[in-house]
């Protein structure tokens, strides 16, 4: 399906976020449905948006984050004539940062449209509706520079002719456009490295093989899926170069939240002398959380572990535990990647702010 945009703010075919021209609908592309179906949902009001958010039609902390901040223009259109506008909002507000509570990137978006919403509280509804929705394209576009600029920083850690792995989608499809771990390989690309891509499936869902892939064979970057499980032997081999993950938040200190499996891999990195590098927007780093045991990490359904689509492979009965992250400690991290430069976390992410 072709992207129902005529000017995406991602700079790509595909976005995982966009909001219509007249500012009424955010557009998704439904991400459940990748690989076999590219899908496009329409979003018109901020329920509908926190409970896409939810379900994991929208992923990727930067890209919730861009969907939030437009679901929050949505919300602004029904409460511009509100008296108290900054508080019309909260329910809305609240709403989306309940919907997932790893992504700091989420609860970033939704704050920035709250502090604008107080500076508006005498300016008319159509001022209102129209500042919001320029904040919320200044955030998309603020996350693609971001990507392009911490790609371009990550790049030069990348040697010609590497095999990189990546574990999770870190590309265009979690981001506003260009992507994260992904960026780094694309800008590596090109600058005219040859680069080799190994895609860990990862759990839940699948997000490498089934998202990961897609973008980068779309994008005509060779890529092989393996399973999480293998990764250990290709260390072993000596078939990886380096690792560069995204993340969902990182802490004051530097440890990491990324999808759940990551940690597995930096020890693997670590143990084999392979470089493991983070990259993600500043929005991402959270000041507030002094280390990743502070960071909150969701839980999701059994189901997505004892069943693929309708074949049930654990027995009725057995326990199951599917947390989405888990929390990389810095020690193990060579190097964060953010639009304010790269950070060695040993000297703590907090020196970039």
């Amino acid at each position: 399906m072709i992207l129902p945009h005529p000017s995406p703010l991602s700079q790509a075919h595909y976005s995982a976020a966009e909001l219509s021209l007249d500012d009424t609908t955010l557009l998704l592309l439904d991400q459940r449905r990748l690989p076999v179906e590219e899908t496009y949902v329409e979003i018109r009001d901020v329920g509908a948006a926190a409970e896409a958010i939810r379900e994991l039609v929208v992923r990727g902390a930067p890209a919730i984050g861009v969907a939030a901040g437009y679901a929050m223009v949505l919300a602004a259109r029904e409460a511009a004539s509100a008296v108290d506008f900054a508080q019309a909002l909260e329910p809305a507000a609240r709403l989306l940062v309940d919907a997932r509570p790893t992504a700091v990137n989420l609860r970033w978006a939704v704050d920035r449209m709250r502090s604008l919403a107080r500076e508006l509280g005498r300016a008319s509804a159509a001022e209102r509706r129209e500042r919001f929705a320029a904040e919320a394209r200044a955030i998309h576009r603020a996350d693609v520079e971001a990507n392009r600029t911490l790609g371009r920083l990550g790049a030069e850690r990348v040697p010609d002719g590497a095999t990189v792995l990546t574990h999770c989608n870190a590309g265009a499809l979690a981001t506003g456009g260009y992507g994260t771990a992904l960026g780094v390989i694309r800008a590596a690309i090109e600058a005219g490295k040859q680069i080799r891509v190994l895609a860990d499936e990862t759990r839940p869902v699948l997000q490498g093989a089934r998202l990961t892939a897609w973008e980068l064979a779309r994008d005509g970057i060779p890529v092989t899926v393996i399973t999480d499980s293998m990764a250990g032997a290709r260390f072993a081999a000596g078939r990886i170069d380096l690792v560069v993950v995204g993340a969902d938040r990182i802490a004051r200190n530097g440890d990491v939240a990324n999808k759940i499996g990551t940690y597995g891999v930096a020890c693997l990195a670590r143990m084999h002398d392979r470089p493991f590098y983070v990259a993600a927007p500043f929005s991402t780093v959270d000041l507030e959380t002094p280390t990743g045991a502070a960071i909150p990490i969701e839980e999701r359904r059994s189901s997505e572990v004892t069943h693929a689509g309708a074949v049930q492979h654990v027995p009725a009965g057995v326990a199951v535990w599917n947390p989405s992250f888990d929390v990389t400690p810095a020690r193990l991290v060579t190097a964060i990647f953010t639009e304010r430069g790269a950070a060695d976390p040993a000297e703590s992410i907090a020196c970039q702010g």
